[in-house]
């Protein structure tokens, strides 16, 4: 017994040592991380934006990163970069912007806001040179604000057109006896074709014609007003595949130059008056975000934020959801919160859960009735992400913003043949009432239960339209005749009135603050809240450690398809308003 004891307190001392020790280091990491100087622009900088980097709605931090102190473990927003961008402007210690344009990992209506923002830049006499060893169309509609735009010599630009592919799954189901039992409303309600069909159907070719149509038009009408060539001559480009390497680019004047990256730095040194073979003062968008301030009214008075992007669910979900349980507090927060005078809501969603979108519109009813509610339109804000929009006092959209899509739709999938012929499993079941396994999964839906099905999708869908038709003071009818699933770009939204204004999220915030009358007197309070320290290392270690190492094995591609079938696993018994989510576009 007193060997046992004496390991037993001889353990505890090394536990508690151990402990005290841990916790200082810990001190010391965050003390140097809070405590240590921020970077220096430093004189004749170059502000580098890197098209690469998908600027979400919300910014990310690196809990690790912050502890060593690093400049570009925290990415910022979206929004924020727009805002530095215009900060660089006036920035007499930045002389001008270098556009790594090789890729573009934002959307286009990401793209557009960005443009827009370096187009404002230019106006400030400033260059902004791009340049990508191999360019993608996407990078070129930001790269074509640039004045001058490069690519290598042996390298390229992508100038093919766009299109957009499904993926269906119908044989695959049939093959393995799984019958999806699908529900819906809305002829263009076009979600569960892969489920039901081998190919779209003419109403969605025609949805999908129109939308990428716009999307095209609006890339083609950039790049004609930069490089001053008629848009039928860039479409006719692509149609007669005139552009297959970089020489054939250069040719075409759809770029200033083939260069090395060598040969760019030096034209940079010029433009900033420095020998060739000196350096250059490149300064990242993540390190201009730390060194500097983004300059906002500091008056008494609050506009809040509120960034929605993701699937919409009905449980409490991820940082990438929107989930009702935490937005409804959110934004009654916002409400209840009397030195917040207005709310913009950012709406970057193909949508989700019909009860959840609901939930979120009670929500911003509510608060309509106290404050200005002003939603702007990121990437997406489709069916359920329209749904939380149509009831604001007014909608901001960009033109390449994808919205609308205004219908409903349900599955239920019978697995019984899969489980009989594919595994040997069968089933049975004693019930003290007719429907009581309804929807079980394991047996087909009887003639009756199809109805009920059917007759609540049609329910949500009266639902849905009368939610819009009330925010966007419209006689159902018509609603009814825009509606139908379908998918619209936001300039087209703007001529069938589901939207107000085109218009970025910095033209959402202030419109929000001339509806409050506080246009020169106010801060900018953003929600969700960032986590404390401890929540994300605990959180956001966890979740990158394990996206970045599936990522890494399997590849972007398929891994952006996993997501995809999570979100049909997502999808099941649950009445769904949400876009098609086999969705890509090249």
């Amino acid at each position: 017994m007193r060997t046992f004891f004496k390991i037993f307190f001889a353990s505890l001392l090394a536990l508690i040592v151990f402990t005290v020790i841990g916790v200082f280091i810990l001190i010391g990491f965050i003390s140097s991380a809070t405590t240590s100087e921020l970077p220096v622009v430093g004189t004749k900088a170059v502000l580098v934006l890197d098209l690469s980097v998908n600027f979400k709605e919300q910014a990310e931090e690196d809990p690790f990163g912050e502890l060593i102190s690093s400049a570009e473990a925290n990415k910022p927003s979206l929004f924020d970069v727009v805002r530095l961008i215009g900060k660089a402007k006036s920035d007499s210690a930045v002389k001008g912007i270098y556009i790594l344009a090789s890729d573009n990992a934002n959307g286009f209506s990401s793209s557009e806001e960005l443009r827009k923002a370096v187009l404002d830049f230019k106006k400030s006499g400033k260059f902004v040179i791009a340049y990508g060893e191999t360019m993608t169309q996407k990078a070129y509609y930001v790269a074509c604000a640039a004045e001058r735009i490069y690519v290598h010599p042996q390298g390229g630009l992508e100038w093919s057109g766009f299109s957009s592919n499904l993926f269906f799954l119908k044989g695959m189901l049939e093959k393995l006896q799984i019958e999806p039992q699908i529900f819906y409303a809305g002829k263009f309600k076009s979600a569960t074709e892969p489920l039901r069909e081998t190919k779209m159907t003419e109403a969605n070719r025609l949805q999908t014609s129109v939308w990428l149509g716009d999307l095209y038009g609006a890339f083609l009408k950039a790049a004609s007003v930069a490089r001053k060539i008629d848009t039928a001559v860039l479409h006719q480009l692509a149609n007669e595949g005139d552009i297959q390497t970089a020489v054939d680019a250069e040719k075409y004047q759809l770029v200033d130059g083939l260069k090395y990256d060598d040969e760019i730095k030096d034209e940079i040194l010029k433009k900033l008056k420095k020998a060739s073979g000196t350096s250059i003062n490149f300064v990242t968008i993540n390190e201009y975000a730390a060194a500097t301030t983004i300059d906002d009214y500091a008056g008494g008075g609050k506009i809040a934020i509120i960034y929605a992007q993701g699937d919409i669910v009905s449980q409490e979900g991820d940082e990438e959801q929107v989930s009702s349980d935490v937005y409804k507090n959110v934004i009654r927060r916002a409400r209840l919160d009397n030195t917040i005078k207005a709310i913009v809501l950012r709406v970057n969603s193909p949508g989700g859960s019909a009860l959840a979108s609901d939930v979120i519109w009670r929500e911003i009813t509510l608060a309509r009735k106290e404050k200005p509610v002003v939603v702007s339109m990121g990437d997406v804000a489709a069916s359920g992400g329209y749904y939380i929009s149509c009831n604001a006092d007014a909608v901001f959209a960009n033109e390449t913003t994808l919205t609308g899509s205004i219908g409903v739709f349900s599955i239920v999938p019978n697995f019984e043949s899969f489980l009989k012929n594919k595994l040997g499993i069968t089933t049975d079941r004693v019930r003290t009432a007719p429907y009581a396994d309804m929807g079980s999964g394991d047996r087909p839906l009887t003639a009756t239960e199809k109805r009920f099905f059917q007759s609540a999708t049609d329910s949500i869908y009266h639902t849905f339209k009368s939610r819009v038709a009330e925010g966007r003071k419209k006689d159902i009818v018509y609603i009814d005749s825009i509606a139908q699933g379908r998918v619209w770009t936001g300039a087209r939204a703007l001529d069938a009135g589901l939207v107000d204004k085109i218009g970025t999220l910095q033209d959402a915030v202030k419109y929000a603050a001339k509806l409050a009358k506080i246009e020169d007197d106010y801060r900018l309070r953003e929600y969700p809240e960032k986590k404390n320290f401890l929540e994300k290392i605990m959180g956001n270690y966890k979740r990158s450690i394990k996206t970045n190492l599936i990522k890494d094995e399997i590849g972007v591609e398929q891994w952006q398809l996993m997501q995809q079938f999570k979100q049909v696993k997502q999808m099941v018994g649950e009445p769904q308003a949400r876009m098609p989510y086999f969705l890509t576009i090249h």
